[in-house]
């Protein structure tokens, strides 16, 4: 029986740290009837050397593995010409982002390559293992409160001291899905006091949950566990009702996306100029768009005396955490197309039909 052969290279695309493999994750898939190439410095990064996976059964390659394996893994999608390297049946699975790698999609179904979104994953409680939106969002709410905490020129927490008292910071939550919670959560540990909104209704326990305040606005809330996309008079309420909190906050994360679309504006360039000098603005949604009018991806911009930190892959700041999870959500999706050392993905199983992009030569889903 010819071996089915897992390739993990080491990340070429600009700033990205994690790896979607490591050493413990090659074992369950040499134990799964797989045989694994990774890249020689895949993860440096992650701190898992060369010699750690070898001792975990993986063979150490010197170049990237596209075209010299049949399953190519990885954080952020191959380049074109990396792709066109893949043959036809080969698979790949990676954050594809589909809508903005036009190109790449193309080669991809023109080699007949069978592709896999993690950004497409759906989500139902069978794929949660393999869920990498959540477990890279709950890196990304933790490290908003770290950033956060590491520019705002006061205490978070508390103090009562012979020089008197230091009351804590407050922080407003705009968004708790797990990026919010997580950042709630982290908030709170610090001793701030924190404030957290969310459209939907069944935000406001998980919140209440954590400690946090839960701010009840005079707005439709929405039902079900997914935000969706809301009409442009009812940010624009929502704005109106939510600028009094911003301007009494010292820290503002922002987490609210809606996949496929353009972030929502939470938070004008006017709440900004509201707020205290010295607050800071973490927008997490900054790569989709941006929550904050003044946000822009990878930069730190102040607008007067109010810093708005525009996140760019906030989990690659955090490689070895990020990888461990990320590598697991990657080999679960994987083992559910393995069997008997073979690779075979059954596309009548709603979990790999729903983030199937690309297979035998067809588009599986239209592009926005």
């Amino acid at each position: 029986m010819i071996t089915v052969r897992v390739g993990v290279p080491a990340e070429s695309r600009p700033a990205e740290r994690r790896v979607a493999g490591l050493p413990e994750t090659v074992t369950t898939l040499i134990g799964a009837g797989l045989t694994v190439d990774v890249q020689a410095g895949a993860g440096r990064h992650a701190h898992a050397s060369d010699a750690a996976y070898r001792a975990a059964g993986a063979n150490v390659v010197p170049d990237h593995p596209a075209g010299r394996c049949e399953v190519l893994v990885s954080v952020q999608p191959p380049t074109p010409e990396q792709a066109a390297c893949l043959r036809e049946g080969d698979i790949t699975i990676s954050f594809l982002q589909p809508n903005a790698e036009p190109e790449l999609v193309e080669v991809l179904r023109a080699n007949g390559v069978t592709s896999f979104s993690l950004d497409l994953l759906p989500r139902v409680t069978r794929a949660q293992s393999a869920d990498a939106l959540s477990s890279q969002a709950l890196v990304a709410g933790y490290r908003a409160v770290v950033e956060a905490t590491r520019r705002l020129p006061k205490f978070l927490p508390m103090f009562t001291t012979a020089a008197g008292t230091v009351p804590p910071a407050k922080v407003l939550i705009l968004g708790a899905g797990v990026a919010g919670l997580q950042a709630i959560a982290t908030a709170r540990r610090l001793g701030a006091v924190v404030e957290a909104y969310d459209v939907r209704a069944a935000a406001k326990e998980e919140v209440r949950s954590l400690g946090a305040k839960f701010l009840e606005l005079d707005l439709e809330t929405q039902g079900g566990v997914y935000a969706q996309a809301q009409s442009e008079e009812f940010l624009e309420r929502q704005r109106q009702l939510i600028a009094e909190r911003v301007a009494a906050s010292d820290i503002v994360i922002t987490t609210a996306a809606v996949p496929g679309r353009t972030a929502p504006v939470l938070v004008t360039n006017d709440m900004l100029k509201a707020m205290t000098p010295g607050s800071v603005v973490v927008d997490l949604a900054a790569e989709s768009g941006g929550n904050v009018a003044a946000s822009q991806p990878g930069e730190d911009t102040w607008l007067g005396e109010v810093l708005v930190v525009g996140a760019r892959n906030m989990p690659s700041t955090m490689p070895v955490h990020a990888s461990r999870l990320y590598a697991r959500n990657v080999t679960n999706l994987l083992v559910m197309m393995t069997a008997d050392g073979r690779v075979a993905p059954d596309l009548d199983d709603e979990v790999l039909a729903g983030c199937c992009l690309t297979h035998r030569g067809e588009l599986r889903r239209e592009l926005s």
